[in-house]
């Protein structure tokens, strides 16, 4: 019975961090989509890239 306990506190400890962990993604994404629209001219999304090529060339790692 012990072990069914712990198992039921751990798993809502999990729960409970996912949550929270949840909660601080939408409050990241809410701040920068606000910033990107707070930046963006005339309704125009700001944080878009212009071509589809990616920012900055990446080099290969080396071995």
């Amino acid at each position: 019975m012990y072990e069914y306990e712990t198992h039921r506190f751990r798993h809502t400890e999990l729960r409970r961090a996912a949550a929270q962990e949840r909660l601080a993604r939408e409050a990241v994404g809410a701040r920068r989509a606000a910033r990107g629209e707070e930046t963006a001219p005339f309704g125009a999304l700001g944080a878009e890239p212009h071509t589809d090529r990616p920012r900055r060339h990446r080099l290969p790692r080396t071995a």
